[in-house]
């Protein structure tokens, strides 16, 4: 469960993978922990039928789900979905897929996640390749008078984290880097810093 951070507030990640229906963090974690804190529950749908799970998620607590744009036509219907359950939408893309693939759905989205990683496993290297993408979804945003969350999600280092703030990213995920710090409120306060000041 990496931590996710925004310039504006705390928030928890949960990641769902599934492969030959194997789930990383199903809803049942999110309802355990819902209870225990306020904090904003980010859900990132890696898998090929996220339409049945986003009511059990919704469900359990979630504050936000996201799901990829490489899902093609169901990204509309699934967006609609979201947004009436209540729920924040979010929009991921992955490292080899187009920028240009997110651009229809700008408008309907609160959060765009742009992996900075193939996904699959934590620990690995920051793909630079990504960073051109941050600063079109920037540009665009800017361009657009649209307010979406930009995020990155993978390799988020402090020096990784404040590249991706000066091209104009505003939420970080990082699980290896602070949770592999002896003190964790330190790390995550250093990582603010550096974002808040790139």
């Amino acid at each position: 469960m990496p931590c996710l951070f925004a310039r504006r507030s705390w928030i928890l990640d949960f990641r769902l993978q599934t492969q030959d229906s194997k789930c990383t963090f199903g809803p049942a974690v999110v309802r355990t922990i819902r209870p225990l804190t306020k904090l904003f529950f980010d859900v990132h749908l890696m898998c090929s039928k996220p339409q049945i799970l986003l009511e059990p998620f919704a469900g359990a607590g979630a504050s936000q789900m996201n799901i990829h744009v490489e899902l093609g036509e169901q990204v509309t219907p699934l967006l609609w979905k979201i947004k009436s359950l209540g729920k924040k939408a979010g929009l991921a893309i992955n490292p080899p897929t187009s920028i240009s693939m997110v651009q229809p759905y700008l408008d309907q989205i609160d959060s765009l996640l742009i992996m900075t990683v193939n996904p699959g496993f934590g620990g690995q290297h920051f793909i630079y390749e990504t960073l051109p993408k941050v600063q079109q979804a920037a540009a665009w945003r800017q361009e657009k008078k649209l307010s979406y969350h930009i995020g990155v999600d993978g390799g988020i280092d402090f020096k990784t984290a404040g590249e991706c703030a000066h091209a104009g990213a505003d939420t970080f995920i990082s699980g290896t880097t602070l949770f592999g710090q002896r003190n964790l409120a330190a790390a995550v306060k250093k990582m603010r810093r550096i974002v808040e000041t790139a």
